[in-house]
C-alpha cells in the first residue's frame, strides 16, 4: 500500500478549496432559503377550480414593480381576456388590449404545473419564462393574479381581475393593500378607465 504526503503547499491549496466549497454551499442555501421567503406567501387560491375560473374578465387593476412602469402608468387602460381551458389543462388566454390607440389581440398558453392554479408561459417579448399565480378568486366577481419573472433582476406585477369593468370599492382597497404588503409602492398601483378606442373592451 502506498501513502502520499502532500507538500506544505498542496495541503493549503487543498484547504483552501474546501473552504471554498463549503463557501458556495451556504451562499446557495441562504439564497434558496431567501427565494422561497420572499415568495412563501404567494400561495395559490385553496381548491383551485380552472372550468368556473374560465369565461370572460377584465383587468381593472395593476401593480408593477418595474422601474419604468411609472411613466406609462397614465397610458393604461382596461384591458379584456378570455379564459378558454384545454382538456390537458393548459389555458388559452386571448387578450383584447390598446397599443398606440389601437385595439389589438393577443393570444398566449398558460402551461399547468403540478400545482393548482399555478401556470407558467414563455414571454416572447422578453424572451423568460413567466410565473402565473392565481392568488385568490371567488370565481363571480373578482381574482388576484400574481405573476413573477426573472430578467437581471425579479419583476412581479399583481392584476385585479373582474368579471365587469365596475368591481366594489372594497375589493380594490383589498387589492391594493395586497399589493403595498407585497413590497409594491403606491405609485407603482394603477386602476386604470375603461378602453374608450378599443370596443371589444366594452362588451
Amino acid at each position: 500500500m502506498k501513502f502520499f504526503i502532500l507538500s506544505q503547499g498542496a495541503q493549503t491549496f487543498a484547504l483552501t478549496r474546501i473552504s471554498m466549497m463549503k463557501i458556495t454551499l451556504v451562499s446557495i442555501t441562504v439564497t434558496i432559503a431567501l427565494l422561497l421567503e420572499v415568495h412563501a406567501d404567494v400561495l395559490p387560491q385553496k381548491n383551485f377550480d380552472l372550468k368556473r375560473f374560465a369565461g370572460r374578465w377584465y383587468r381593472v387593476g395593476l401593480a408593477y414593480n418595474s422601474p419604468g412602469f411609472a411613466r406609462h402608468r397614465n397610458k393604461l387602460t382596461i384591458c379584456m381576456g378570455v379564459v378558454e381551458p384545454k382538456e390537458n389543462g393548459d389555458v388559452m388566454m386571448t387578450v383584447w388590449k390598446t397599443k398606440s390607440s389601437i385595439c389589438q389581440k393577443e393570444v398566449y398558453r398558460y402551461e399547468k404545473t403540478a400545482v393548482p392554479g399555478v401556470f407558467t408561459y414563455f414571454s416572447t417579448r422578453h424572451s423568460r419564462v413567466k410565473d402565473i399565480t392565481v392568488v385568490e378568486t371567488n370565481y363571480s366577481e373578482f381574482a388576484v393574479i400574481y405573476k413573477h419573472r426573472k430578467f437581471n433582476r425579479e419583476f412581479s406585477q399583481v392584476s385585479l381581475y373582474s368579471r365587469s369593468q365596475k368591481l366594489r370599492p372594497e375589493v380594490i382597497e383589498k387589492f391594493k393593500k395586497y399589493a403595498t404588503q407585497h413590497g409594491f409602492p403606491e405609485e407603482s398601483i394603477v386602476i386604470p378607465p375603461p378602453a374608450d378606442n378599443c370596443p371589444l373592451a366594452r362588451h
